[in-house]
């Protein structure tokens, strides 16, 4: 029972803490404000965004599964190529939902794809975070490995 209650107190940091993140991209852009009539449907910004957060959220399991089990598919026996996948899936979610919110007029509501964007900000890097630790992680740098 403790357990469980520790895992779901932890997903809901862990969700107050993204919460708080995209808040803080949106205010930092200055597109906090909502928009004055409000968008509905797909757009093509929304869609743009809406892609670079799926990009976002593989770099992150991806980088995650590289960073807990090293020696599995994705890990150091690969050649850390899952290391290297999450890095380039954030770095590309990052720009994307960089650009997005760099291009947008107006705020959420707006149909730009303002929240998308910032998630994908967000996302991407923590994608780029986890995947840069399973690289150091699986090239032994800093564990007194030395290569020859």
């Amino acid at each position: 029972m403790k357990r469980t209650f520790v895992f779901i107190l932890a997903a809901l940091a862990a969700a107050a803490l993204f919460a708080g993140l995209v808040h803080a991209v949106l205010v930092a852009a200055h597109l906090s404000e909502p928009a004055g009539t409000t968008v509905y449907g797909a757009t093509p910004r929304r869609v743009w965004a809406t892609t670079a957060v799926v990009i976002a959220l593989a770099g992150v399991a991806i980088g995650a599964l590289a960073l807990a089990r090293p020696a599995s598919r994705f890990g150091a026996r690969n050649g850390s190529m899952g290391a290297v996948v999450a890095l380039v899936a954030g770095l590309i979610a990052a720009v994307n939902g960089g650009l997005n919110l760099a291009i947008a007029k107006g705020g959420p509501g707006s149909g730009n794809g303002v929240i998308g964007g910032a998630a994908a900000l967000v996302l991407g890097l923590i994608g780029m975070v986890l995947g840069g630790l399973a690289l150091i992680r699986s090239r032994g740098i800093g564990a007194g490995v030395t290569h020859r």
